[in-house]
């Protein structure tokens, strides 16, 4: 009788430990940059359909069908509001709801990405953020009234502020953030803020260049931080240098790797939101299958760069052609179910 009373409690607490971990893994996304919003940045705000598309229904259907749950969503600055401290344009807000609607009818989270790189364009004059003609009061009016618009969606993972904002004026990138933060967080307590890096928000040199970035105060403790990692020589995922010499496997391990570690050292909550590997070269996937290995064993979701109609022969695009997935989508696939 005791044999089986400890049996039967051995096998109850397998199944808790086993749910806990199921659980646990349902947290870590890793989630697909679907693009096309933010494309035609040299005729802003530009013809729908024309400059730009924004994904369609049965773009979301094939990486609902591969196992994604996470997907973001570039956008321009410039589309949804014509000028500075302006109204959102009602056009380009009902297109991202409307995307958000779609995603939500599948389970499917988003994540909303400024698309601007630290600037705007206004009459064909580059504005940089934290200038006197881009403020800070300026991005957080802009992030207050799309968090204001779209409080309704509860699918939306988070809000990615400004990608890769290289362009800042004068190196203020954090007190736009912060401003960014307080706007937002005026009209939306729940949802999470997505903080990118400065310049290219590199992962493996995120403590010298981001440091700081951990002192951003947000009440409701939901910044998520988010870092960049490409496996080419100079990380930039331009892949021009010829894979002809040994390269280590665990080179995305080791890239990304200084962000997990600063993660970690100051109990901060992170994302990759762009990494990649071209499809012309299969020996780059060995990389990529250790690097998502290492994250998510380290509980860190991930967004691939990149899939989108118009990538059309963009080497790191995993957007199906004529029906068939791209090489990469054989490692991914192992992690996004």
């Amino acid at each position: 009788m005791k044999y089986c009373q400890s049996y039967l409690l051995l096998i109850i607490l397998c199944f808790i430990i086993n749910f806990s971990g199921l659980s646990q893994d349902r947290t870590i996304k890793i989630g697909i940059n679907l693009c096309g919003a933010e494309f035609g940045d040299k005729n802003l705000p530009g013809v729908i359909n024309q400059d730009y598309i924004y994904p369609t229904e049965n773009d979301i259907q094939y990486f609902v069908r591969k196992g994604f749950k996470l997907i973001a969503l570039p956008f321009r600055w410039e589309r949804i509001q014509h000028q500075p401290f302006a109204a959102l344009d009602d056009a380009e807000l009902r297109r991202i709801a409307n995307f958000i609607s779609k995603c939500n009818k599948y389970n499917i989270q988003v994540s909303l990405t400024m698309q601007n790189f630290a600037a705007y364009n206004s009459q064909n004059k580059e504005l940089l953020l934290g200038s006197p003609q881009l403020s800070f009061k300026a991005f957080k009016d802009v992030w207050r009234k799309i968090a204001g618009s779209l409080i309704n969606f509860d699918n939306i993972y988070g809000y990615d502020i400004m990608n890769e904002p290289r362009r800042i004026f004068d190196n203020a990138w954090f007190k736009a953030a912060q401003s960014a933060i307080t706007g937002i967080r005026e009209v939306d307590t729940v949802t999470n803020i997505i903080i990118d890096g400065e310049n290219s928000s590199f992962a493996y040199d995120w403590k010298f260049d981001n440091n700081k970035l951990r002192k951003l105060k947000d009440p409701y403790d939901k910044i998520i931080y988010d870092a960049h990692c490409y496996f080419d020589f100079d990380h930039s995922g331009r892949y021009n240098t010829k894979f002809d010499r040994k390269i280590d496997p665990n080179m995305g391990v080791q890239s990304v790797k200084p962000f997990v570690d600063w993660l970690k050292k100051y109990k901060k909550k992170g994302i990759i939101g762009e990494f990649g590997v071209p499809a012309s070269d299969g020996r780059w996937l060995e990389v990529m299958d250790n690097f998502l290995a290492y994250i998510i064993k380290e509980g860190i979701s991930a967004n691939y760069w990149a899939a989108g109609a118009w990538w059309h022969d963009y080497d790191l695009s995993i957007q199906p052609t004529n029906g068939y997935d791209k090489p990469q989508m054989s490692v991914l696939e192992k992690y996004v179910r």
